[in-house]
């Protein structure tokens, strides 16, 4: 990643790969597991893991981008999530102490970090909270960027990589050409 000139993508886990929220009987079968054989083991193992489809670490790995883990599972992200769905060792957004002032003005508390982290790249950004307030204030602080907001009860699905995909090739061409 370092002196890489492809855009950024910062990938929440809670809602963008572990969907929640909807009641079981709203989805079919509710959240069923994938079972891939190699389900998360051990004391630590989180249960909700193994409601990631294991498909999307191929299809994030096929985008044009340097994934970047911004959740706040952290490191955990590492040792329980990039196994489970094939992806490398990822970079880990660290966060700050929240601060009440995002909150007032109707900013996400990661919006400000994942700009000063992107510094001045351009990145997507796969999450369930994000605003028309954060959208407005990274157009006006940094502007190339997609703010991709993902449906929590229902999680990444096909649209989602479609249009993450066409944007970052997008991206990446004009990098490059």
């Amino acid at each position: 990643m370092i002196g890489s000139t492809l855009p950024l993508l910062f990938l929440d886990v809670d809602g963008p790969l572990i969907p929640f929220g909807a009641a079981r009987q709203q989805l079919p079968n509710g959240y069923p597991p994938y079972r891939t054989g190699r389900e998360p083991q051990g004391a630590g193992a989180n249960p909700l893991v193994s409601r990631i489809n294991p498909a999307h670490g191929p299809r994030l790995l096929a985008l044009p981008c340097d994934l970047v883990w911004a959740t706040t599972w952290m490191s955990d992200a590492n040792e329980c999530i990039s196994p489970w769905i094939g992806l490398p060792e990822l970079p880990v957004v660290v966060w700050p102490e929240p601060s009440n002032d995002d909150e007032r003005g109707g900013l996400h508390w990661k919006t400000r970090t994942l700009l000063d982290w992107a510094a001045g790249r351009s990145f997507a950004w796969v999450d369930d909270e994000i605003t028309d307030a954060d959208r407005a204030w990274v157009e006006a602080h940094h502007g190339r960027a997609l703010l991709h907001r993902i449906d929590p009860q229902r999680g990444l699905m096909d649209k989602d990589f479609a249009a993450l995909d066409e944007w970052l090739r997008l991206r990446a061409g004009h990098l490059n050409g």
